[in-house]
């Protein structure tokens, strides 16, 4: 059974790895992302025998984890006031007067774009441009791209309205290509 994954070290290890960048990237809180990875990873053990095959174990134990991050991120919004930046980061500077692409900001041409999301080595350089956004935005992008939110959940989730979810989540798509360009695809020849 599946299930029997859970009790194998080596699995267990890589996906409690996995688990806690995940969490990491969501919470940016060391202690919280453990914490939720141990509760999720708790979760899963005691409940085992409700896991009936219809997604991977891995993709099960995940989604339990995004529950607990929800929790958390729920409960942080209970206990602080969230302040949205009115400016993300200087994305002005990458843009002229028509809002096209400034010239010497102008993101470089992508050599191959599926190679480079086989290599683990772009994975790295992705990682670290998403920590270089502000933290709300970087929020919004997680919840939408890796866990999958709509609007309406992100909004509720963080407490801001749909148009400013909208607003994060080009900045943190413009800022993350120019990032990914300059960190990673500058370096490869088409």
């Amino acid at each position: 059974m599946a299930s029997d994954d859970l009790h194998n070290p080596e699995f267990l290890e890589k996906l409690r790895r996995d688990m806690l960048r995940f969490a990491e990237m969501q919470l940016r809180n060391h202690a919280a992302a453990e914490d939720a990875v141990q509760e999720a990873l708790t979760s899963a053990l005691l409940n085992c025998e409700q896991f009936e095959s219809r997604a991977a174990l891995r993709t099960w134990v995940l989604a339990i984890l995004k529950n607990k991050i929800i929790d958390v991120l729920r409960q942080q919004k209970r206990h602080e006031t969230v302040t949205l930046d009115a400016d993300d980061g200087d994305l002005d500077a990458y843009f002229d007067g028509r809002q096209h692409w400034a010239e010497d900001s102008r993101p470089a041409a992508w050599a191959d774009p599926e190679a480079s999301l086989q290599s683990r080595q772009f994975w790295d350089v992705f990682e670290t441009c998403l920590y270089r956004l502000p933290e709300n935005t970087a929020r919004t992008y997680l919840m939408r791209e890796v866990v999958g939110f709509d609007t309406e959940e992100i909004c509720q989730t963080l407490g801001i309205s749909a148009s400013n979810c909208w607003v994060l989540l080009h900045r943190a798509r413009l800022a993350l290509r120019a990032c990914l360009g300059e960190n990673w695809f500058a370096g490869q020849t088409a």
